[in-house]
């Protein structure tokens, strides 16, 4: 998976940006069309200067769709973990709309393919 890669106001360094990668390579086995993806990282700049709350933005592309997820932690890595649940849950959840959507409609123990309709009529007796 091709990913983009943005640390906005500071330098990322490249050992976190490797481990990103790799994280998010893994969504490949619940979902192989994934084509491309965004990371932003961000921090968070609070009341107090010394702690700094990390934001990790995740947006990915596949064929028909988008998947968005924005994760916050104390460090990015905490904040990579998080997103890579949800995401695996997102990108589970569009696989099974998408096979769902293509799977053919059963009535009553007859699928139905290329536009065949079966009609049955129950007689009372």
């Amino acid at each position: 998976m091709r990913l983009q890669m943005q640390a906005i106001h500071f330098d990322a360094d490249p050992k976190l940006l490797s481990f990103i990668q790799q994280k998010l390579d893994k969504l490949d086995t619940f979902y192989d069309r994934i084509t491309s993806g965004e990371v932003f990282l961000r921090l968070d700049k609070s009341d107090n200067a010394k702690l700094q709350t990390k934001l990790l933005e995740v947006k990915l592309y596949v064929p028909g769709g988008t998947m968005f997820v924005r994760e916050q932690g104390t460090t990015f890595e905490e904040a990579t973990d998080l997103a890579i649940d949800t995401l695996k849950m997102q990108v589970k959840k569009f696989k099974d709309k998408r096979n769902n959507a293509r799977a053919p409609k059963i009535i009553e123990g007859v699928a139905l393919e290329d536009g065949v309709t079966v009609i049955t009529e129950e007689t009372e007796e």
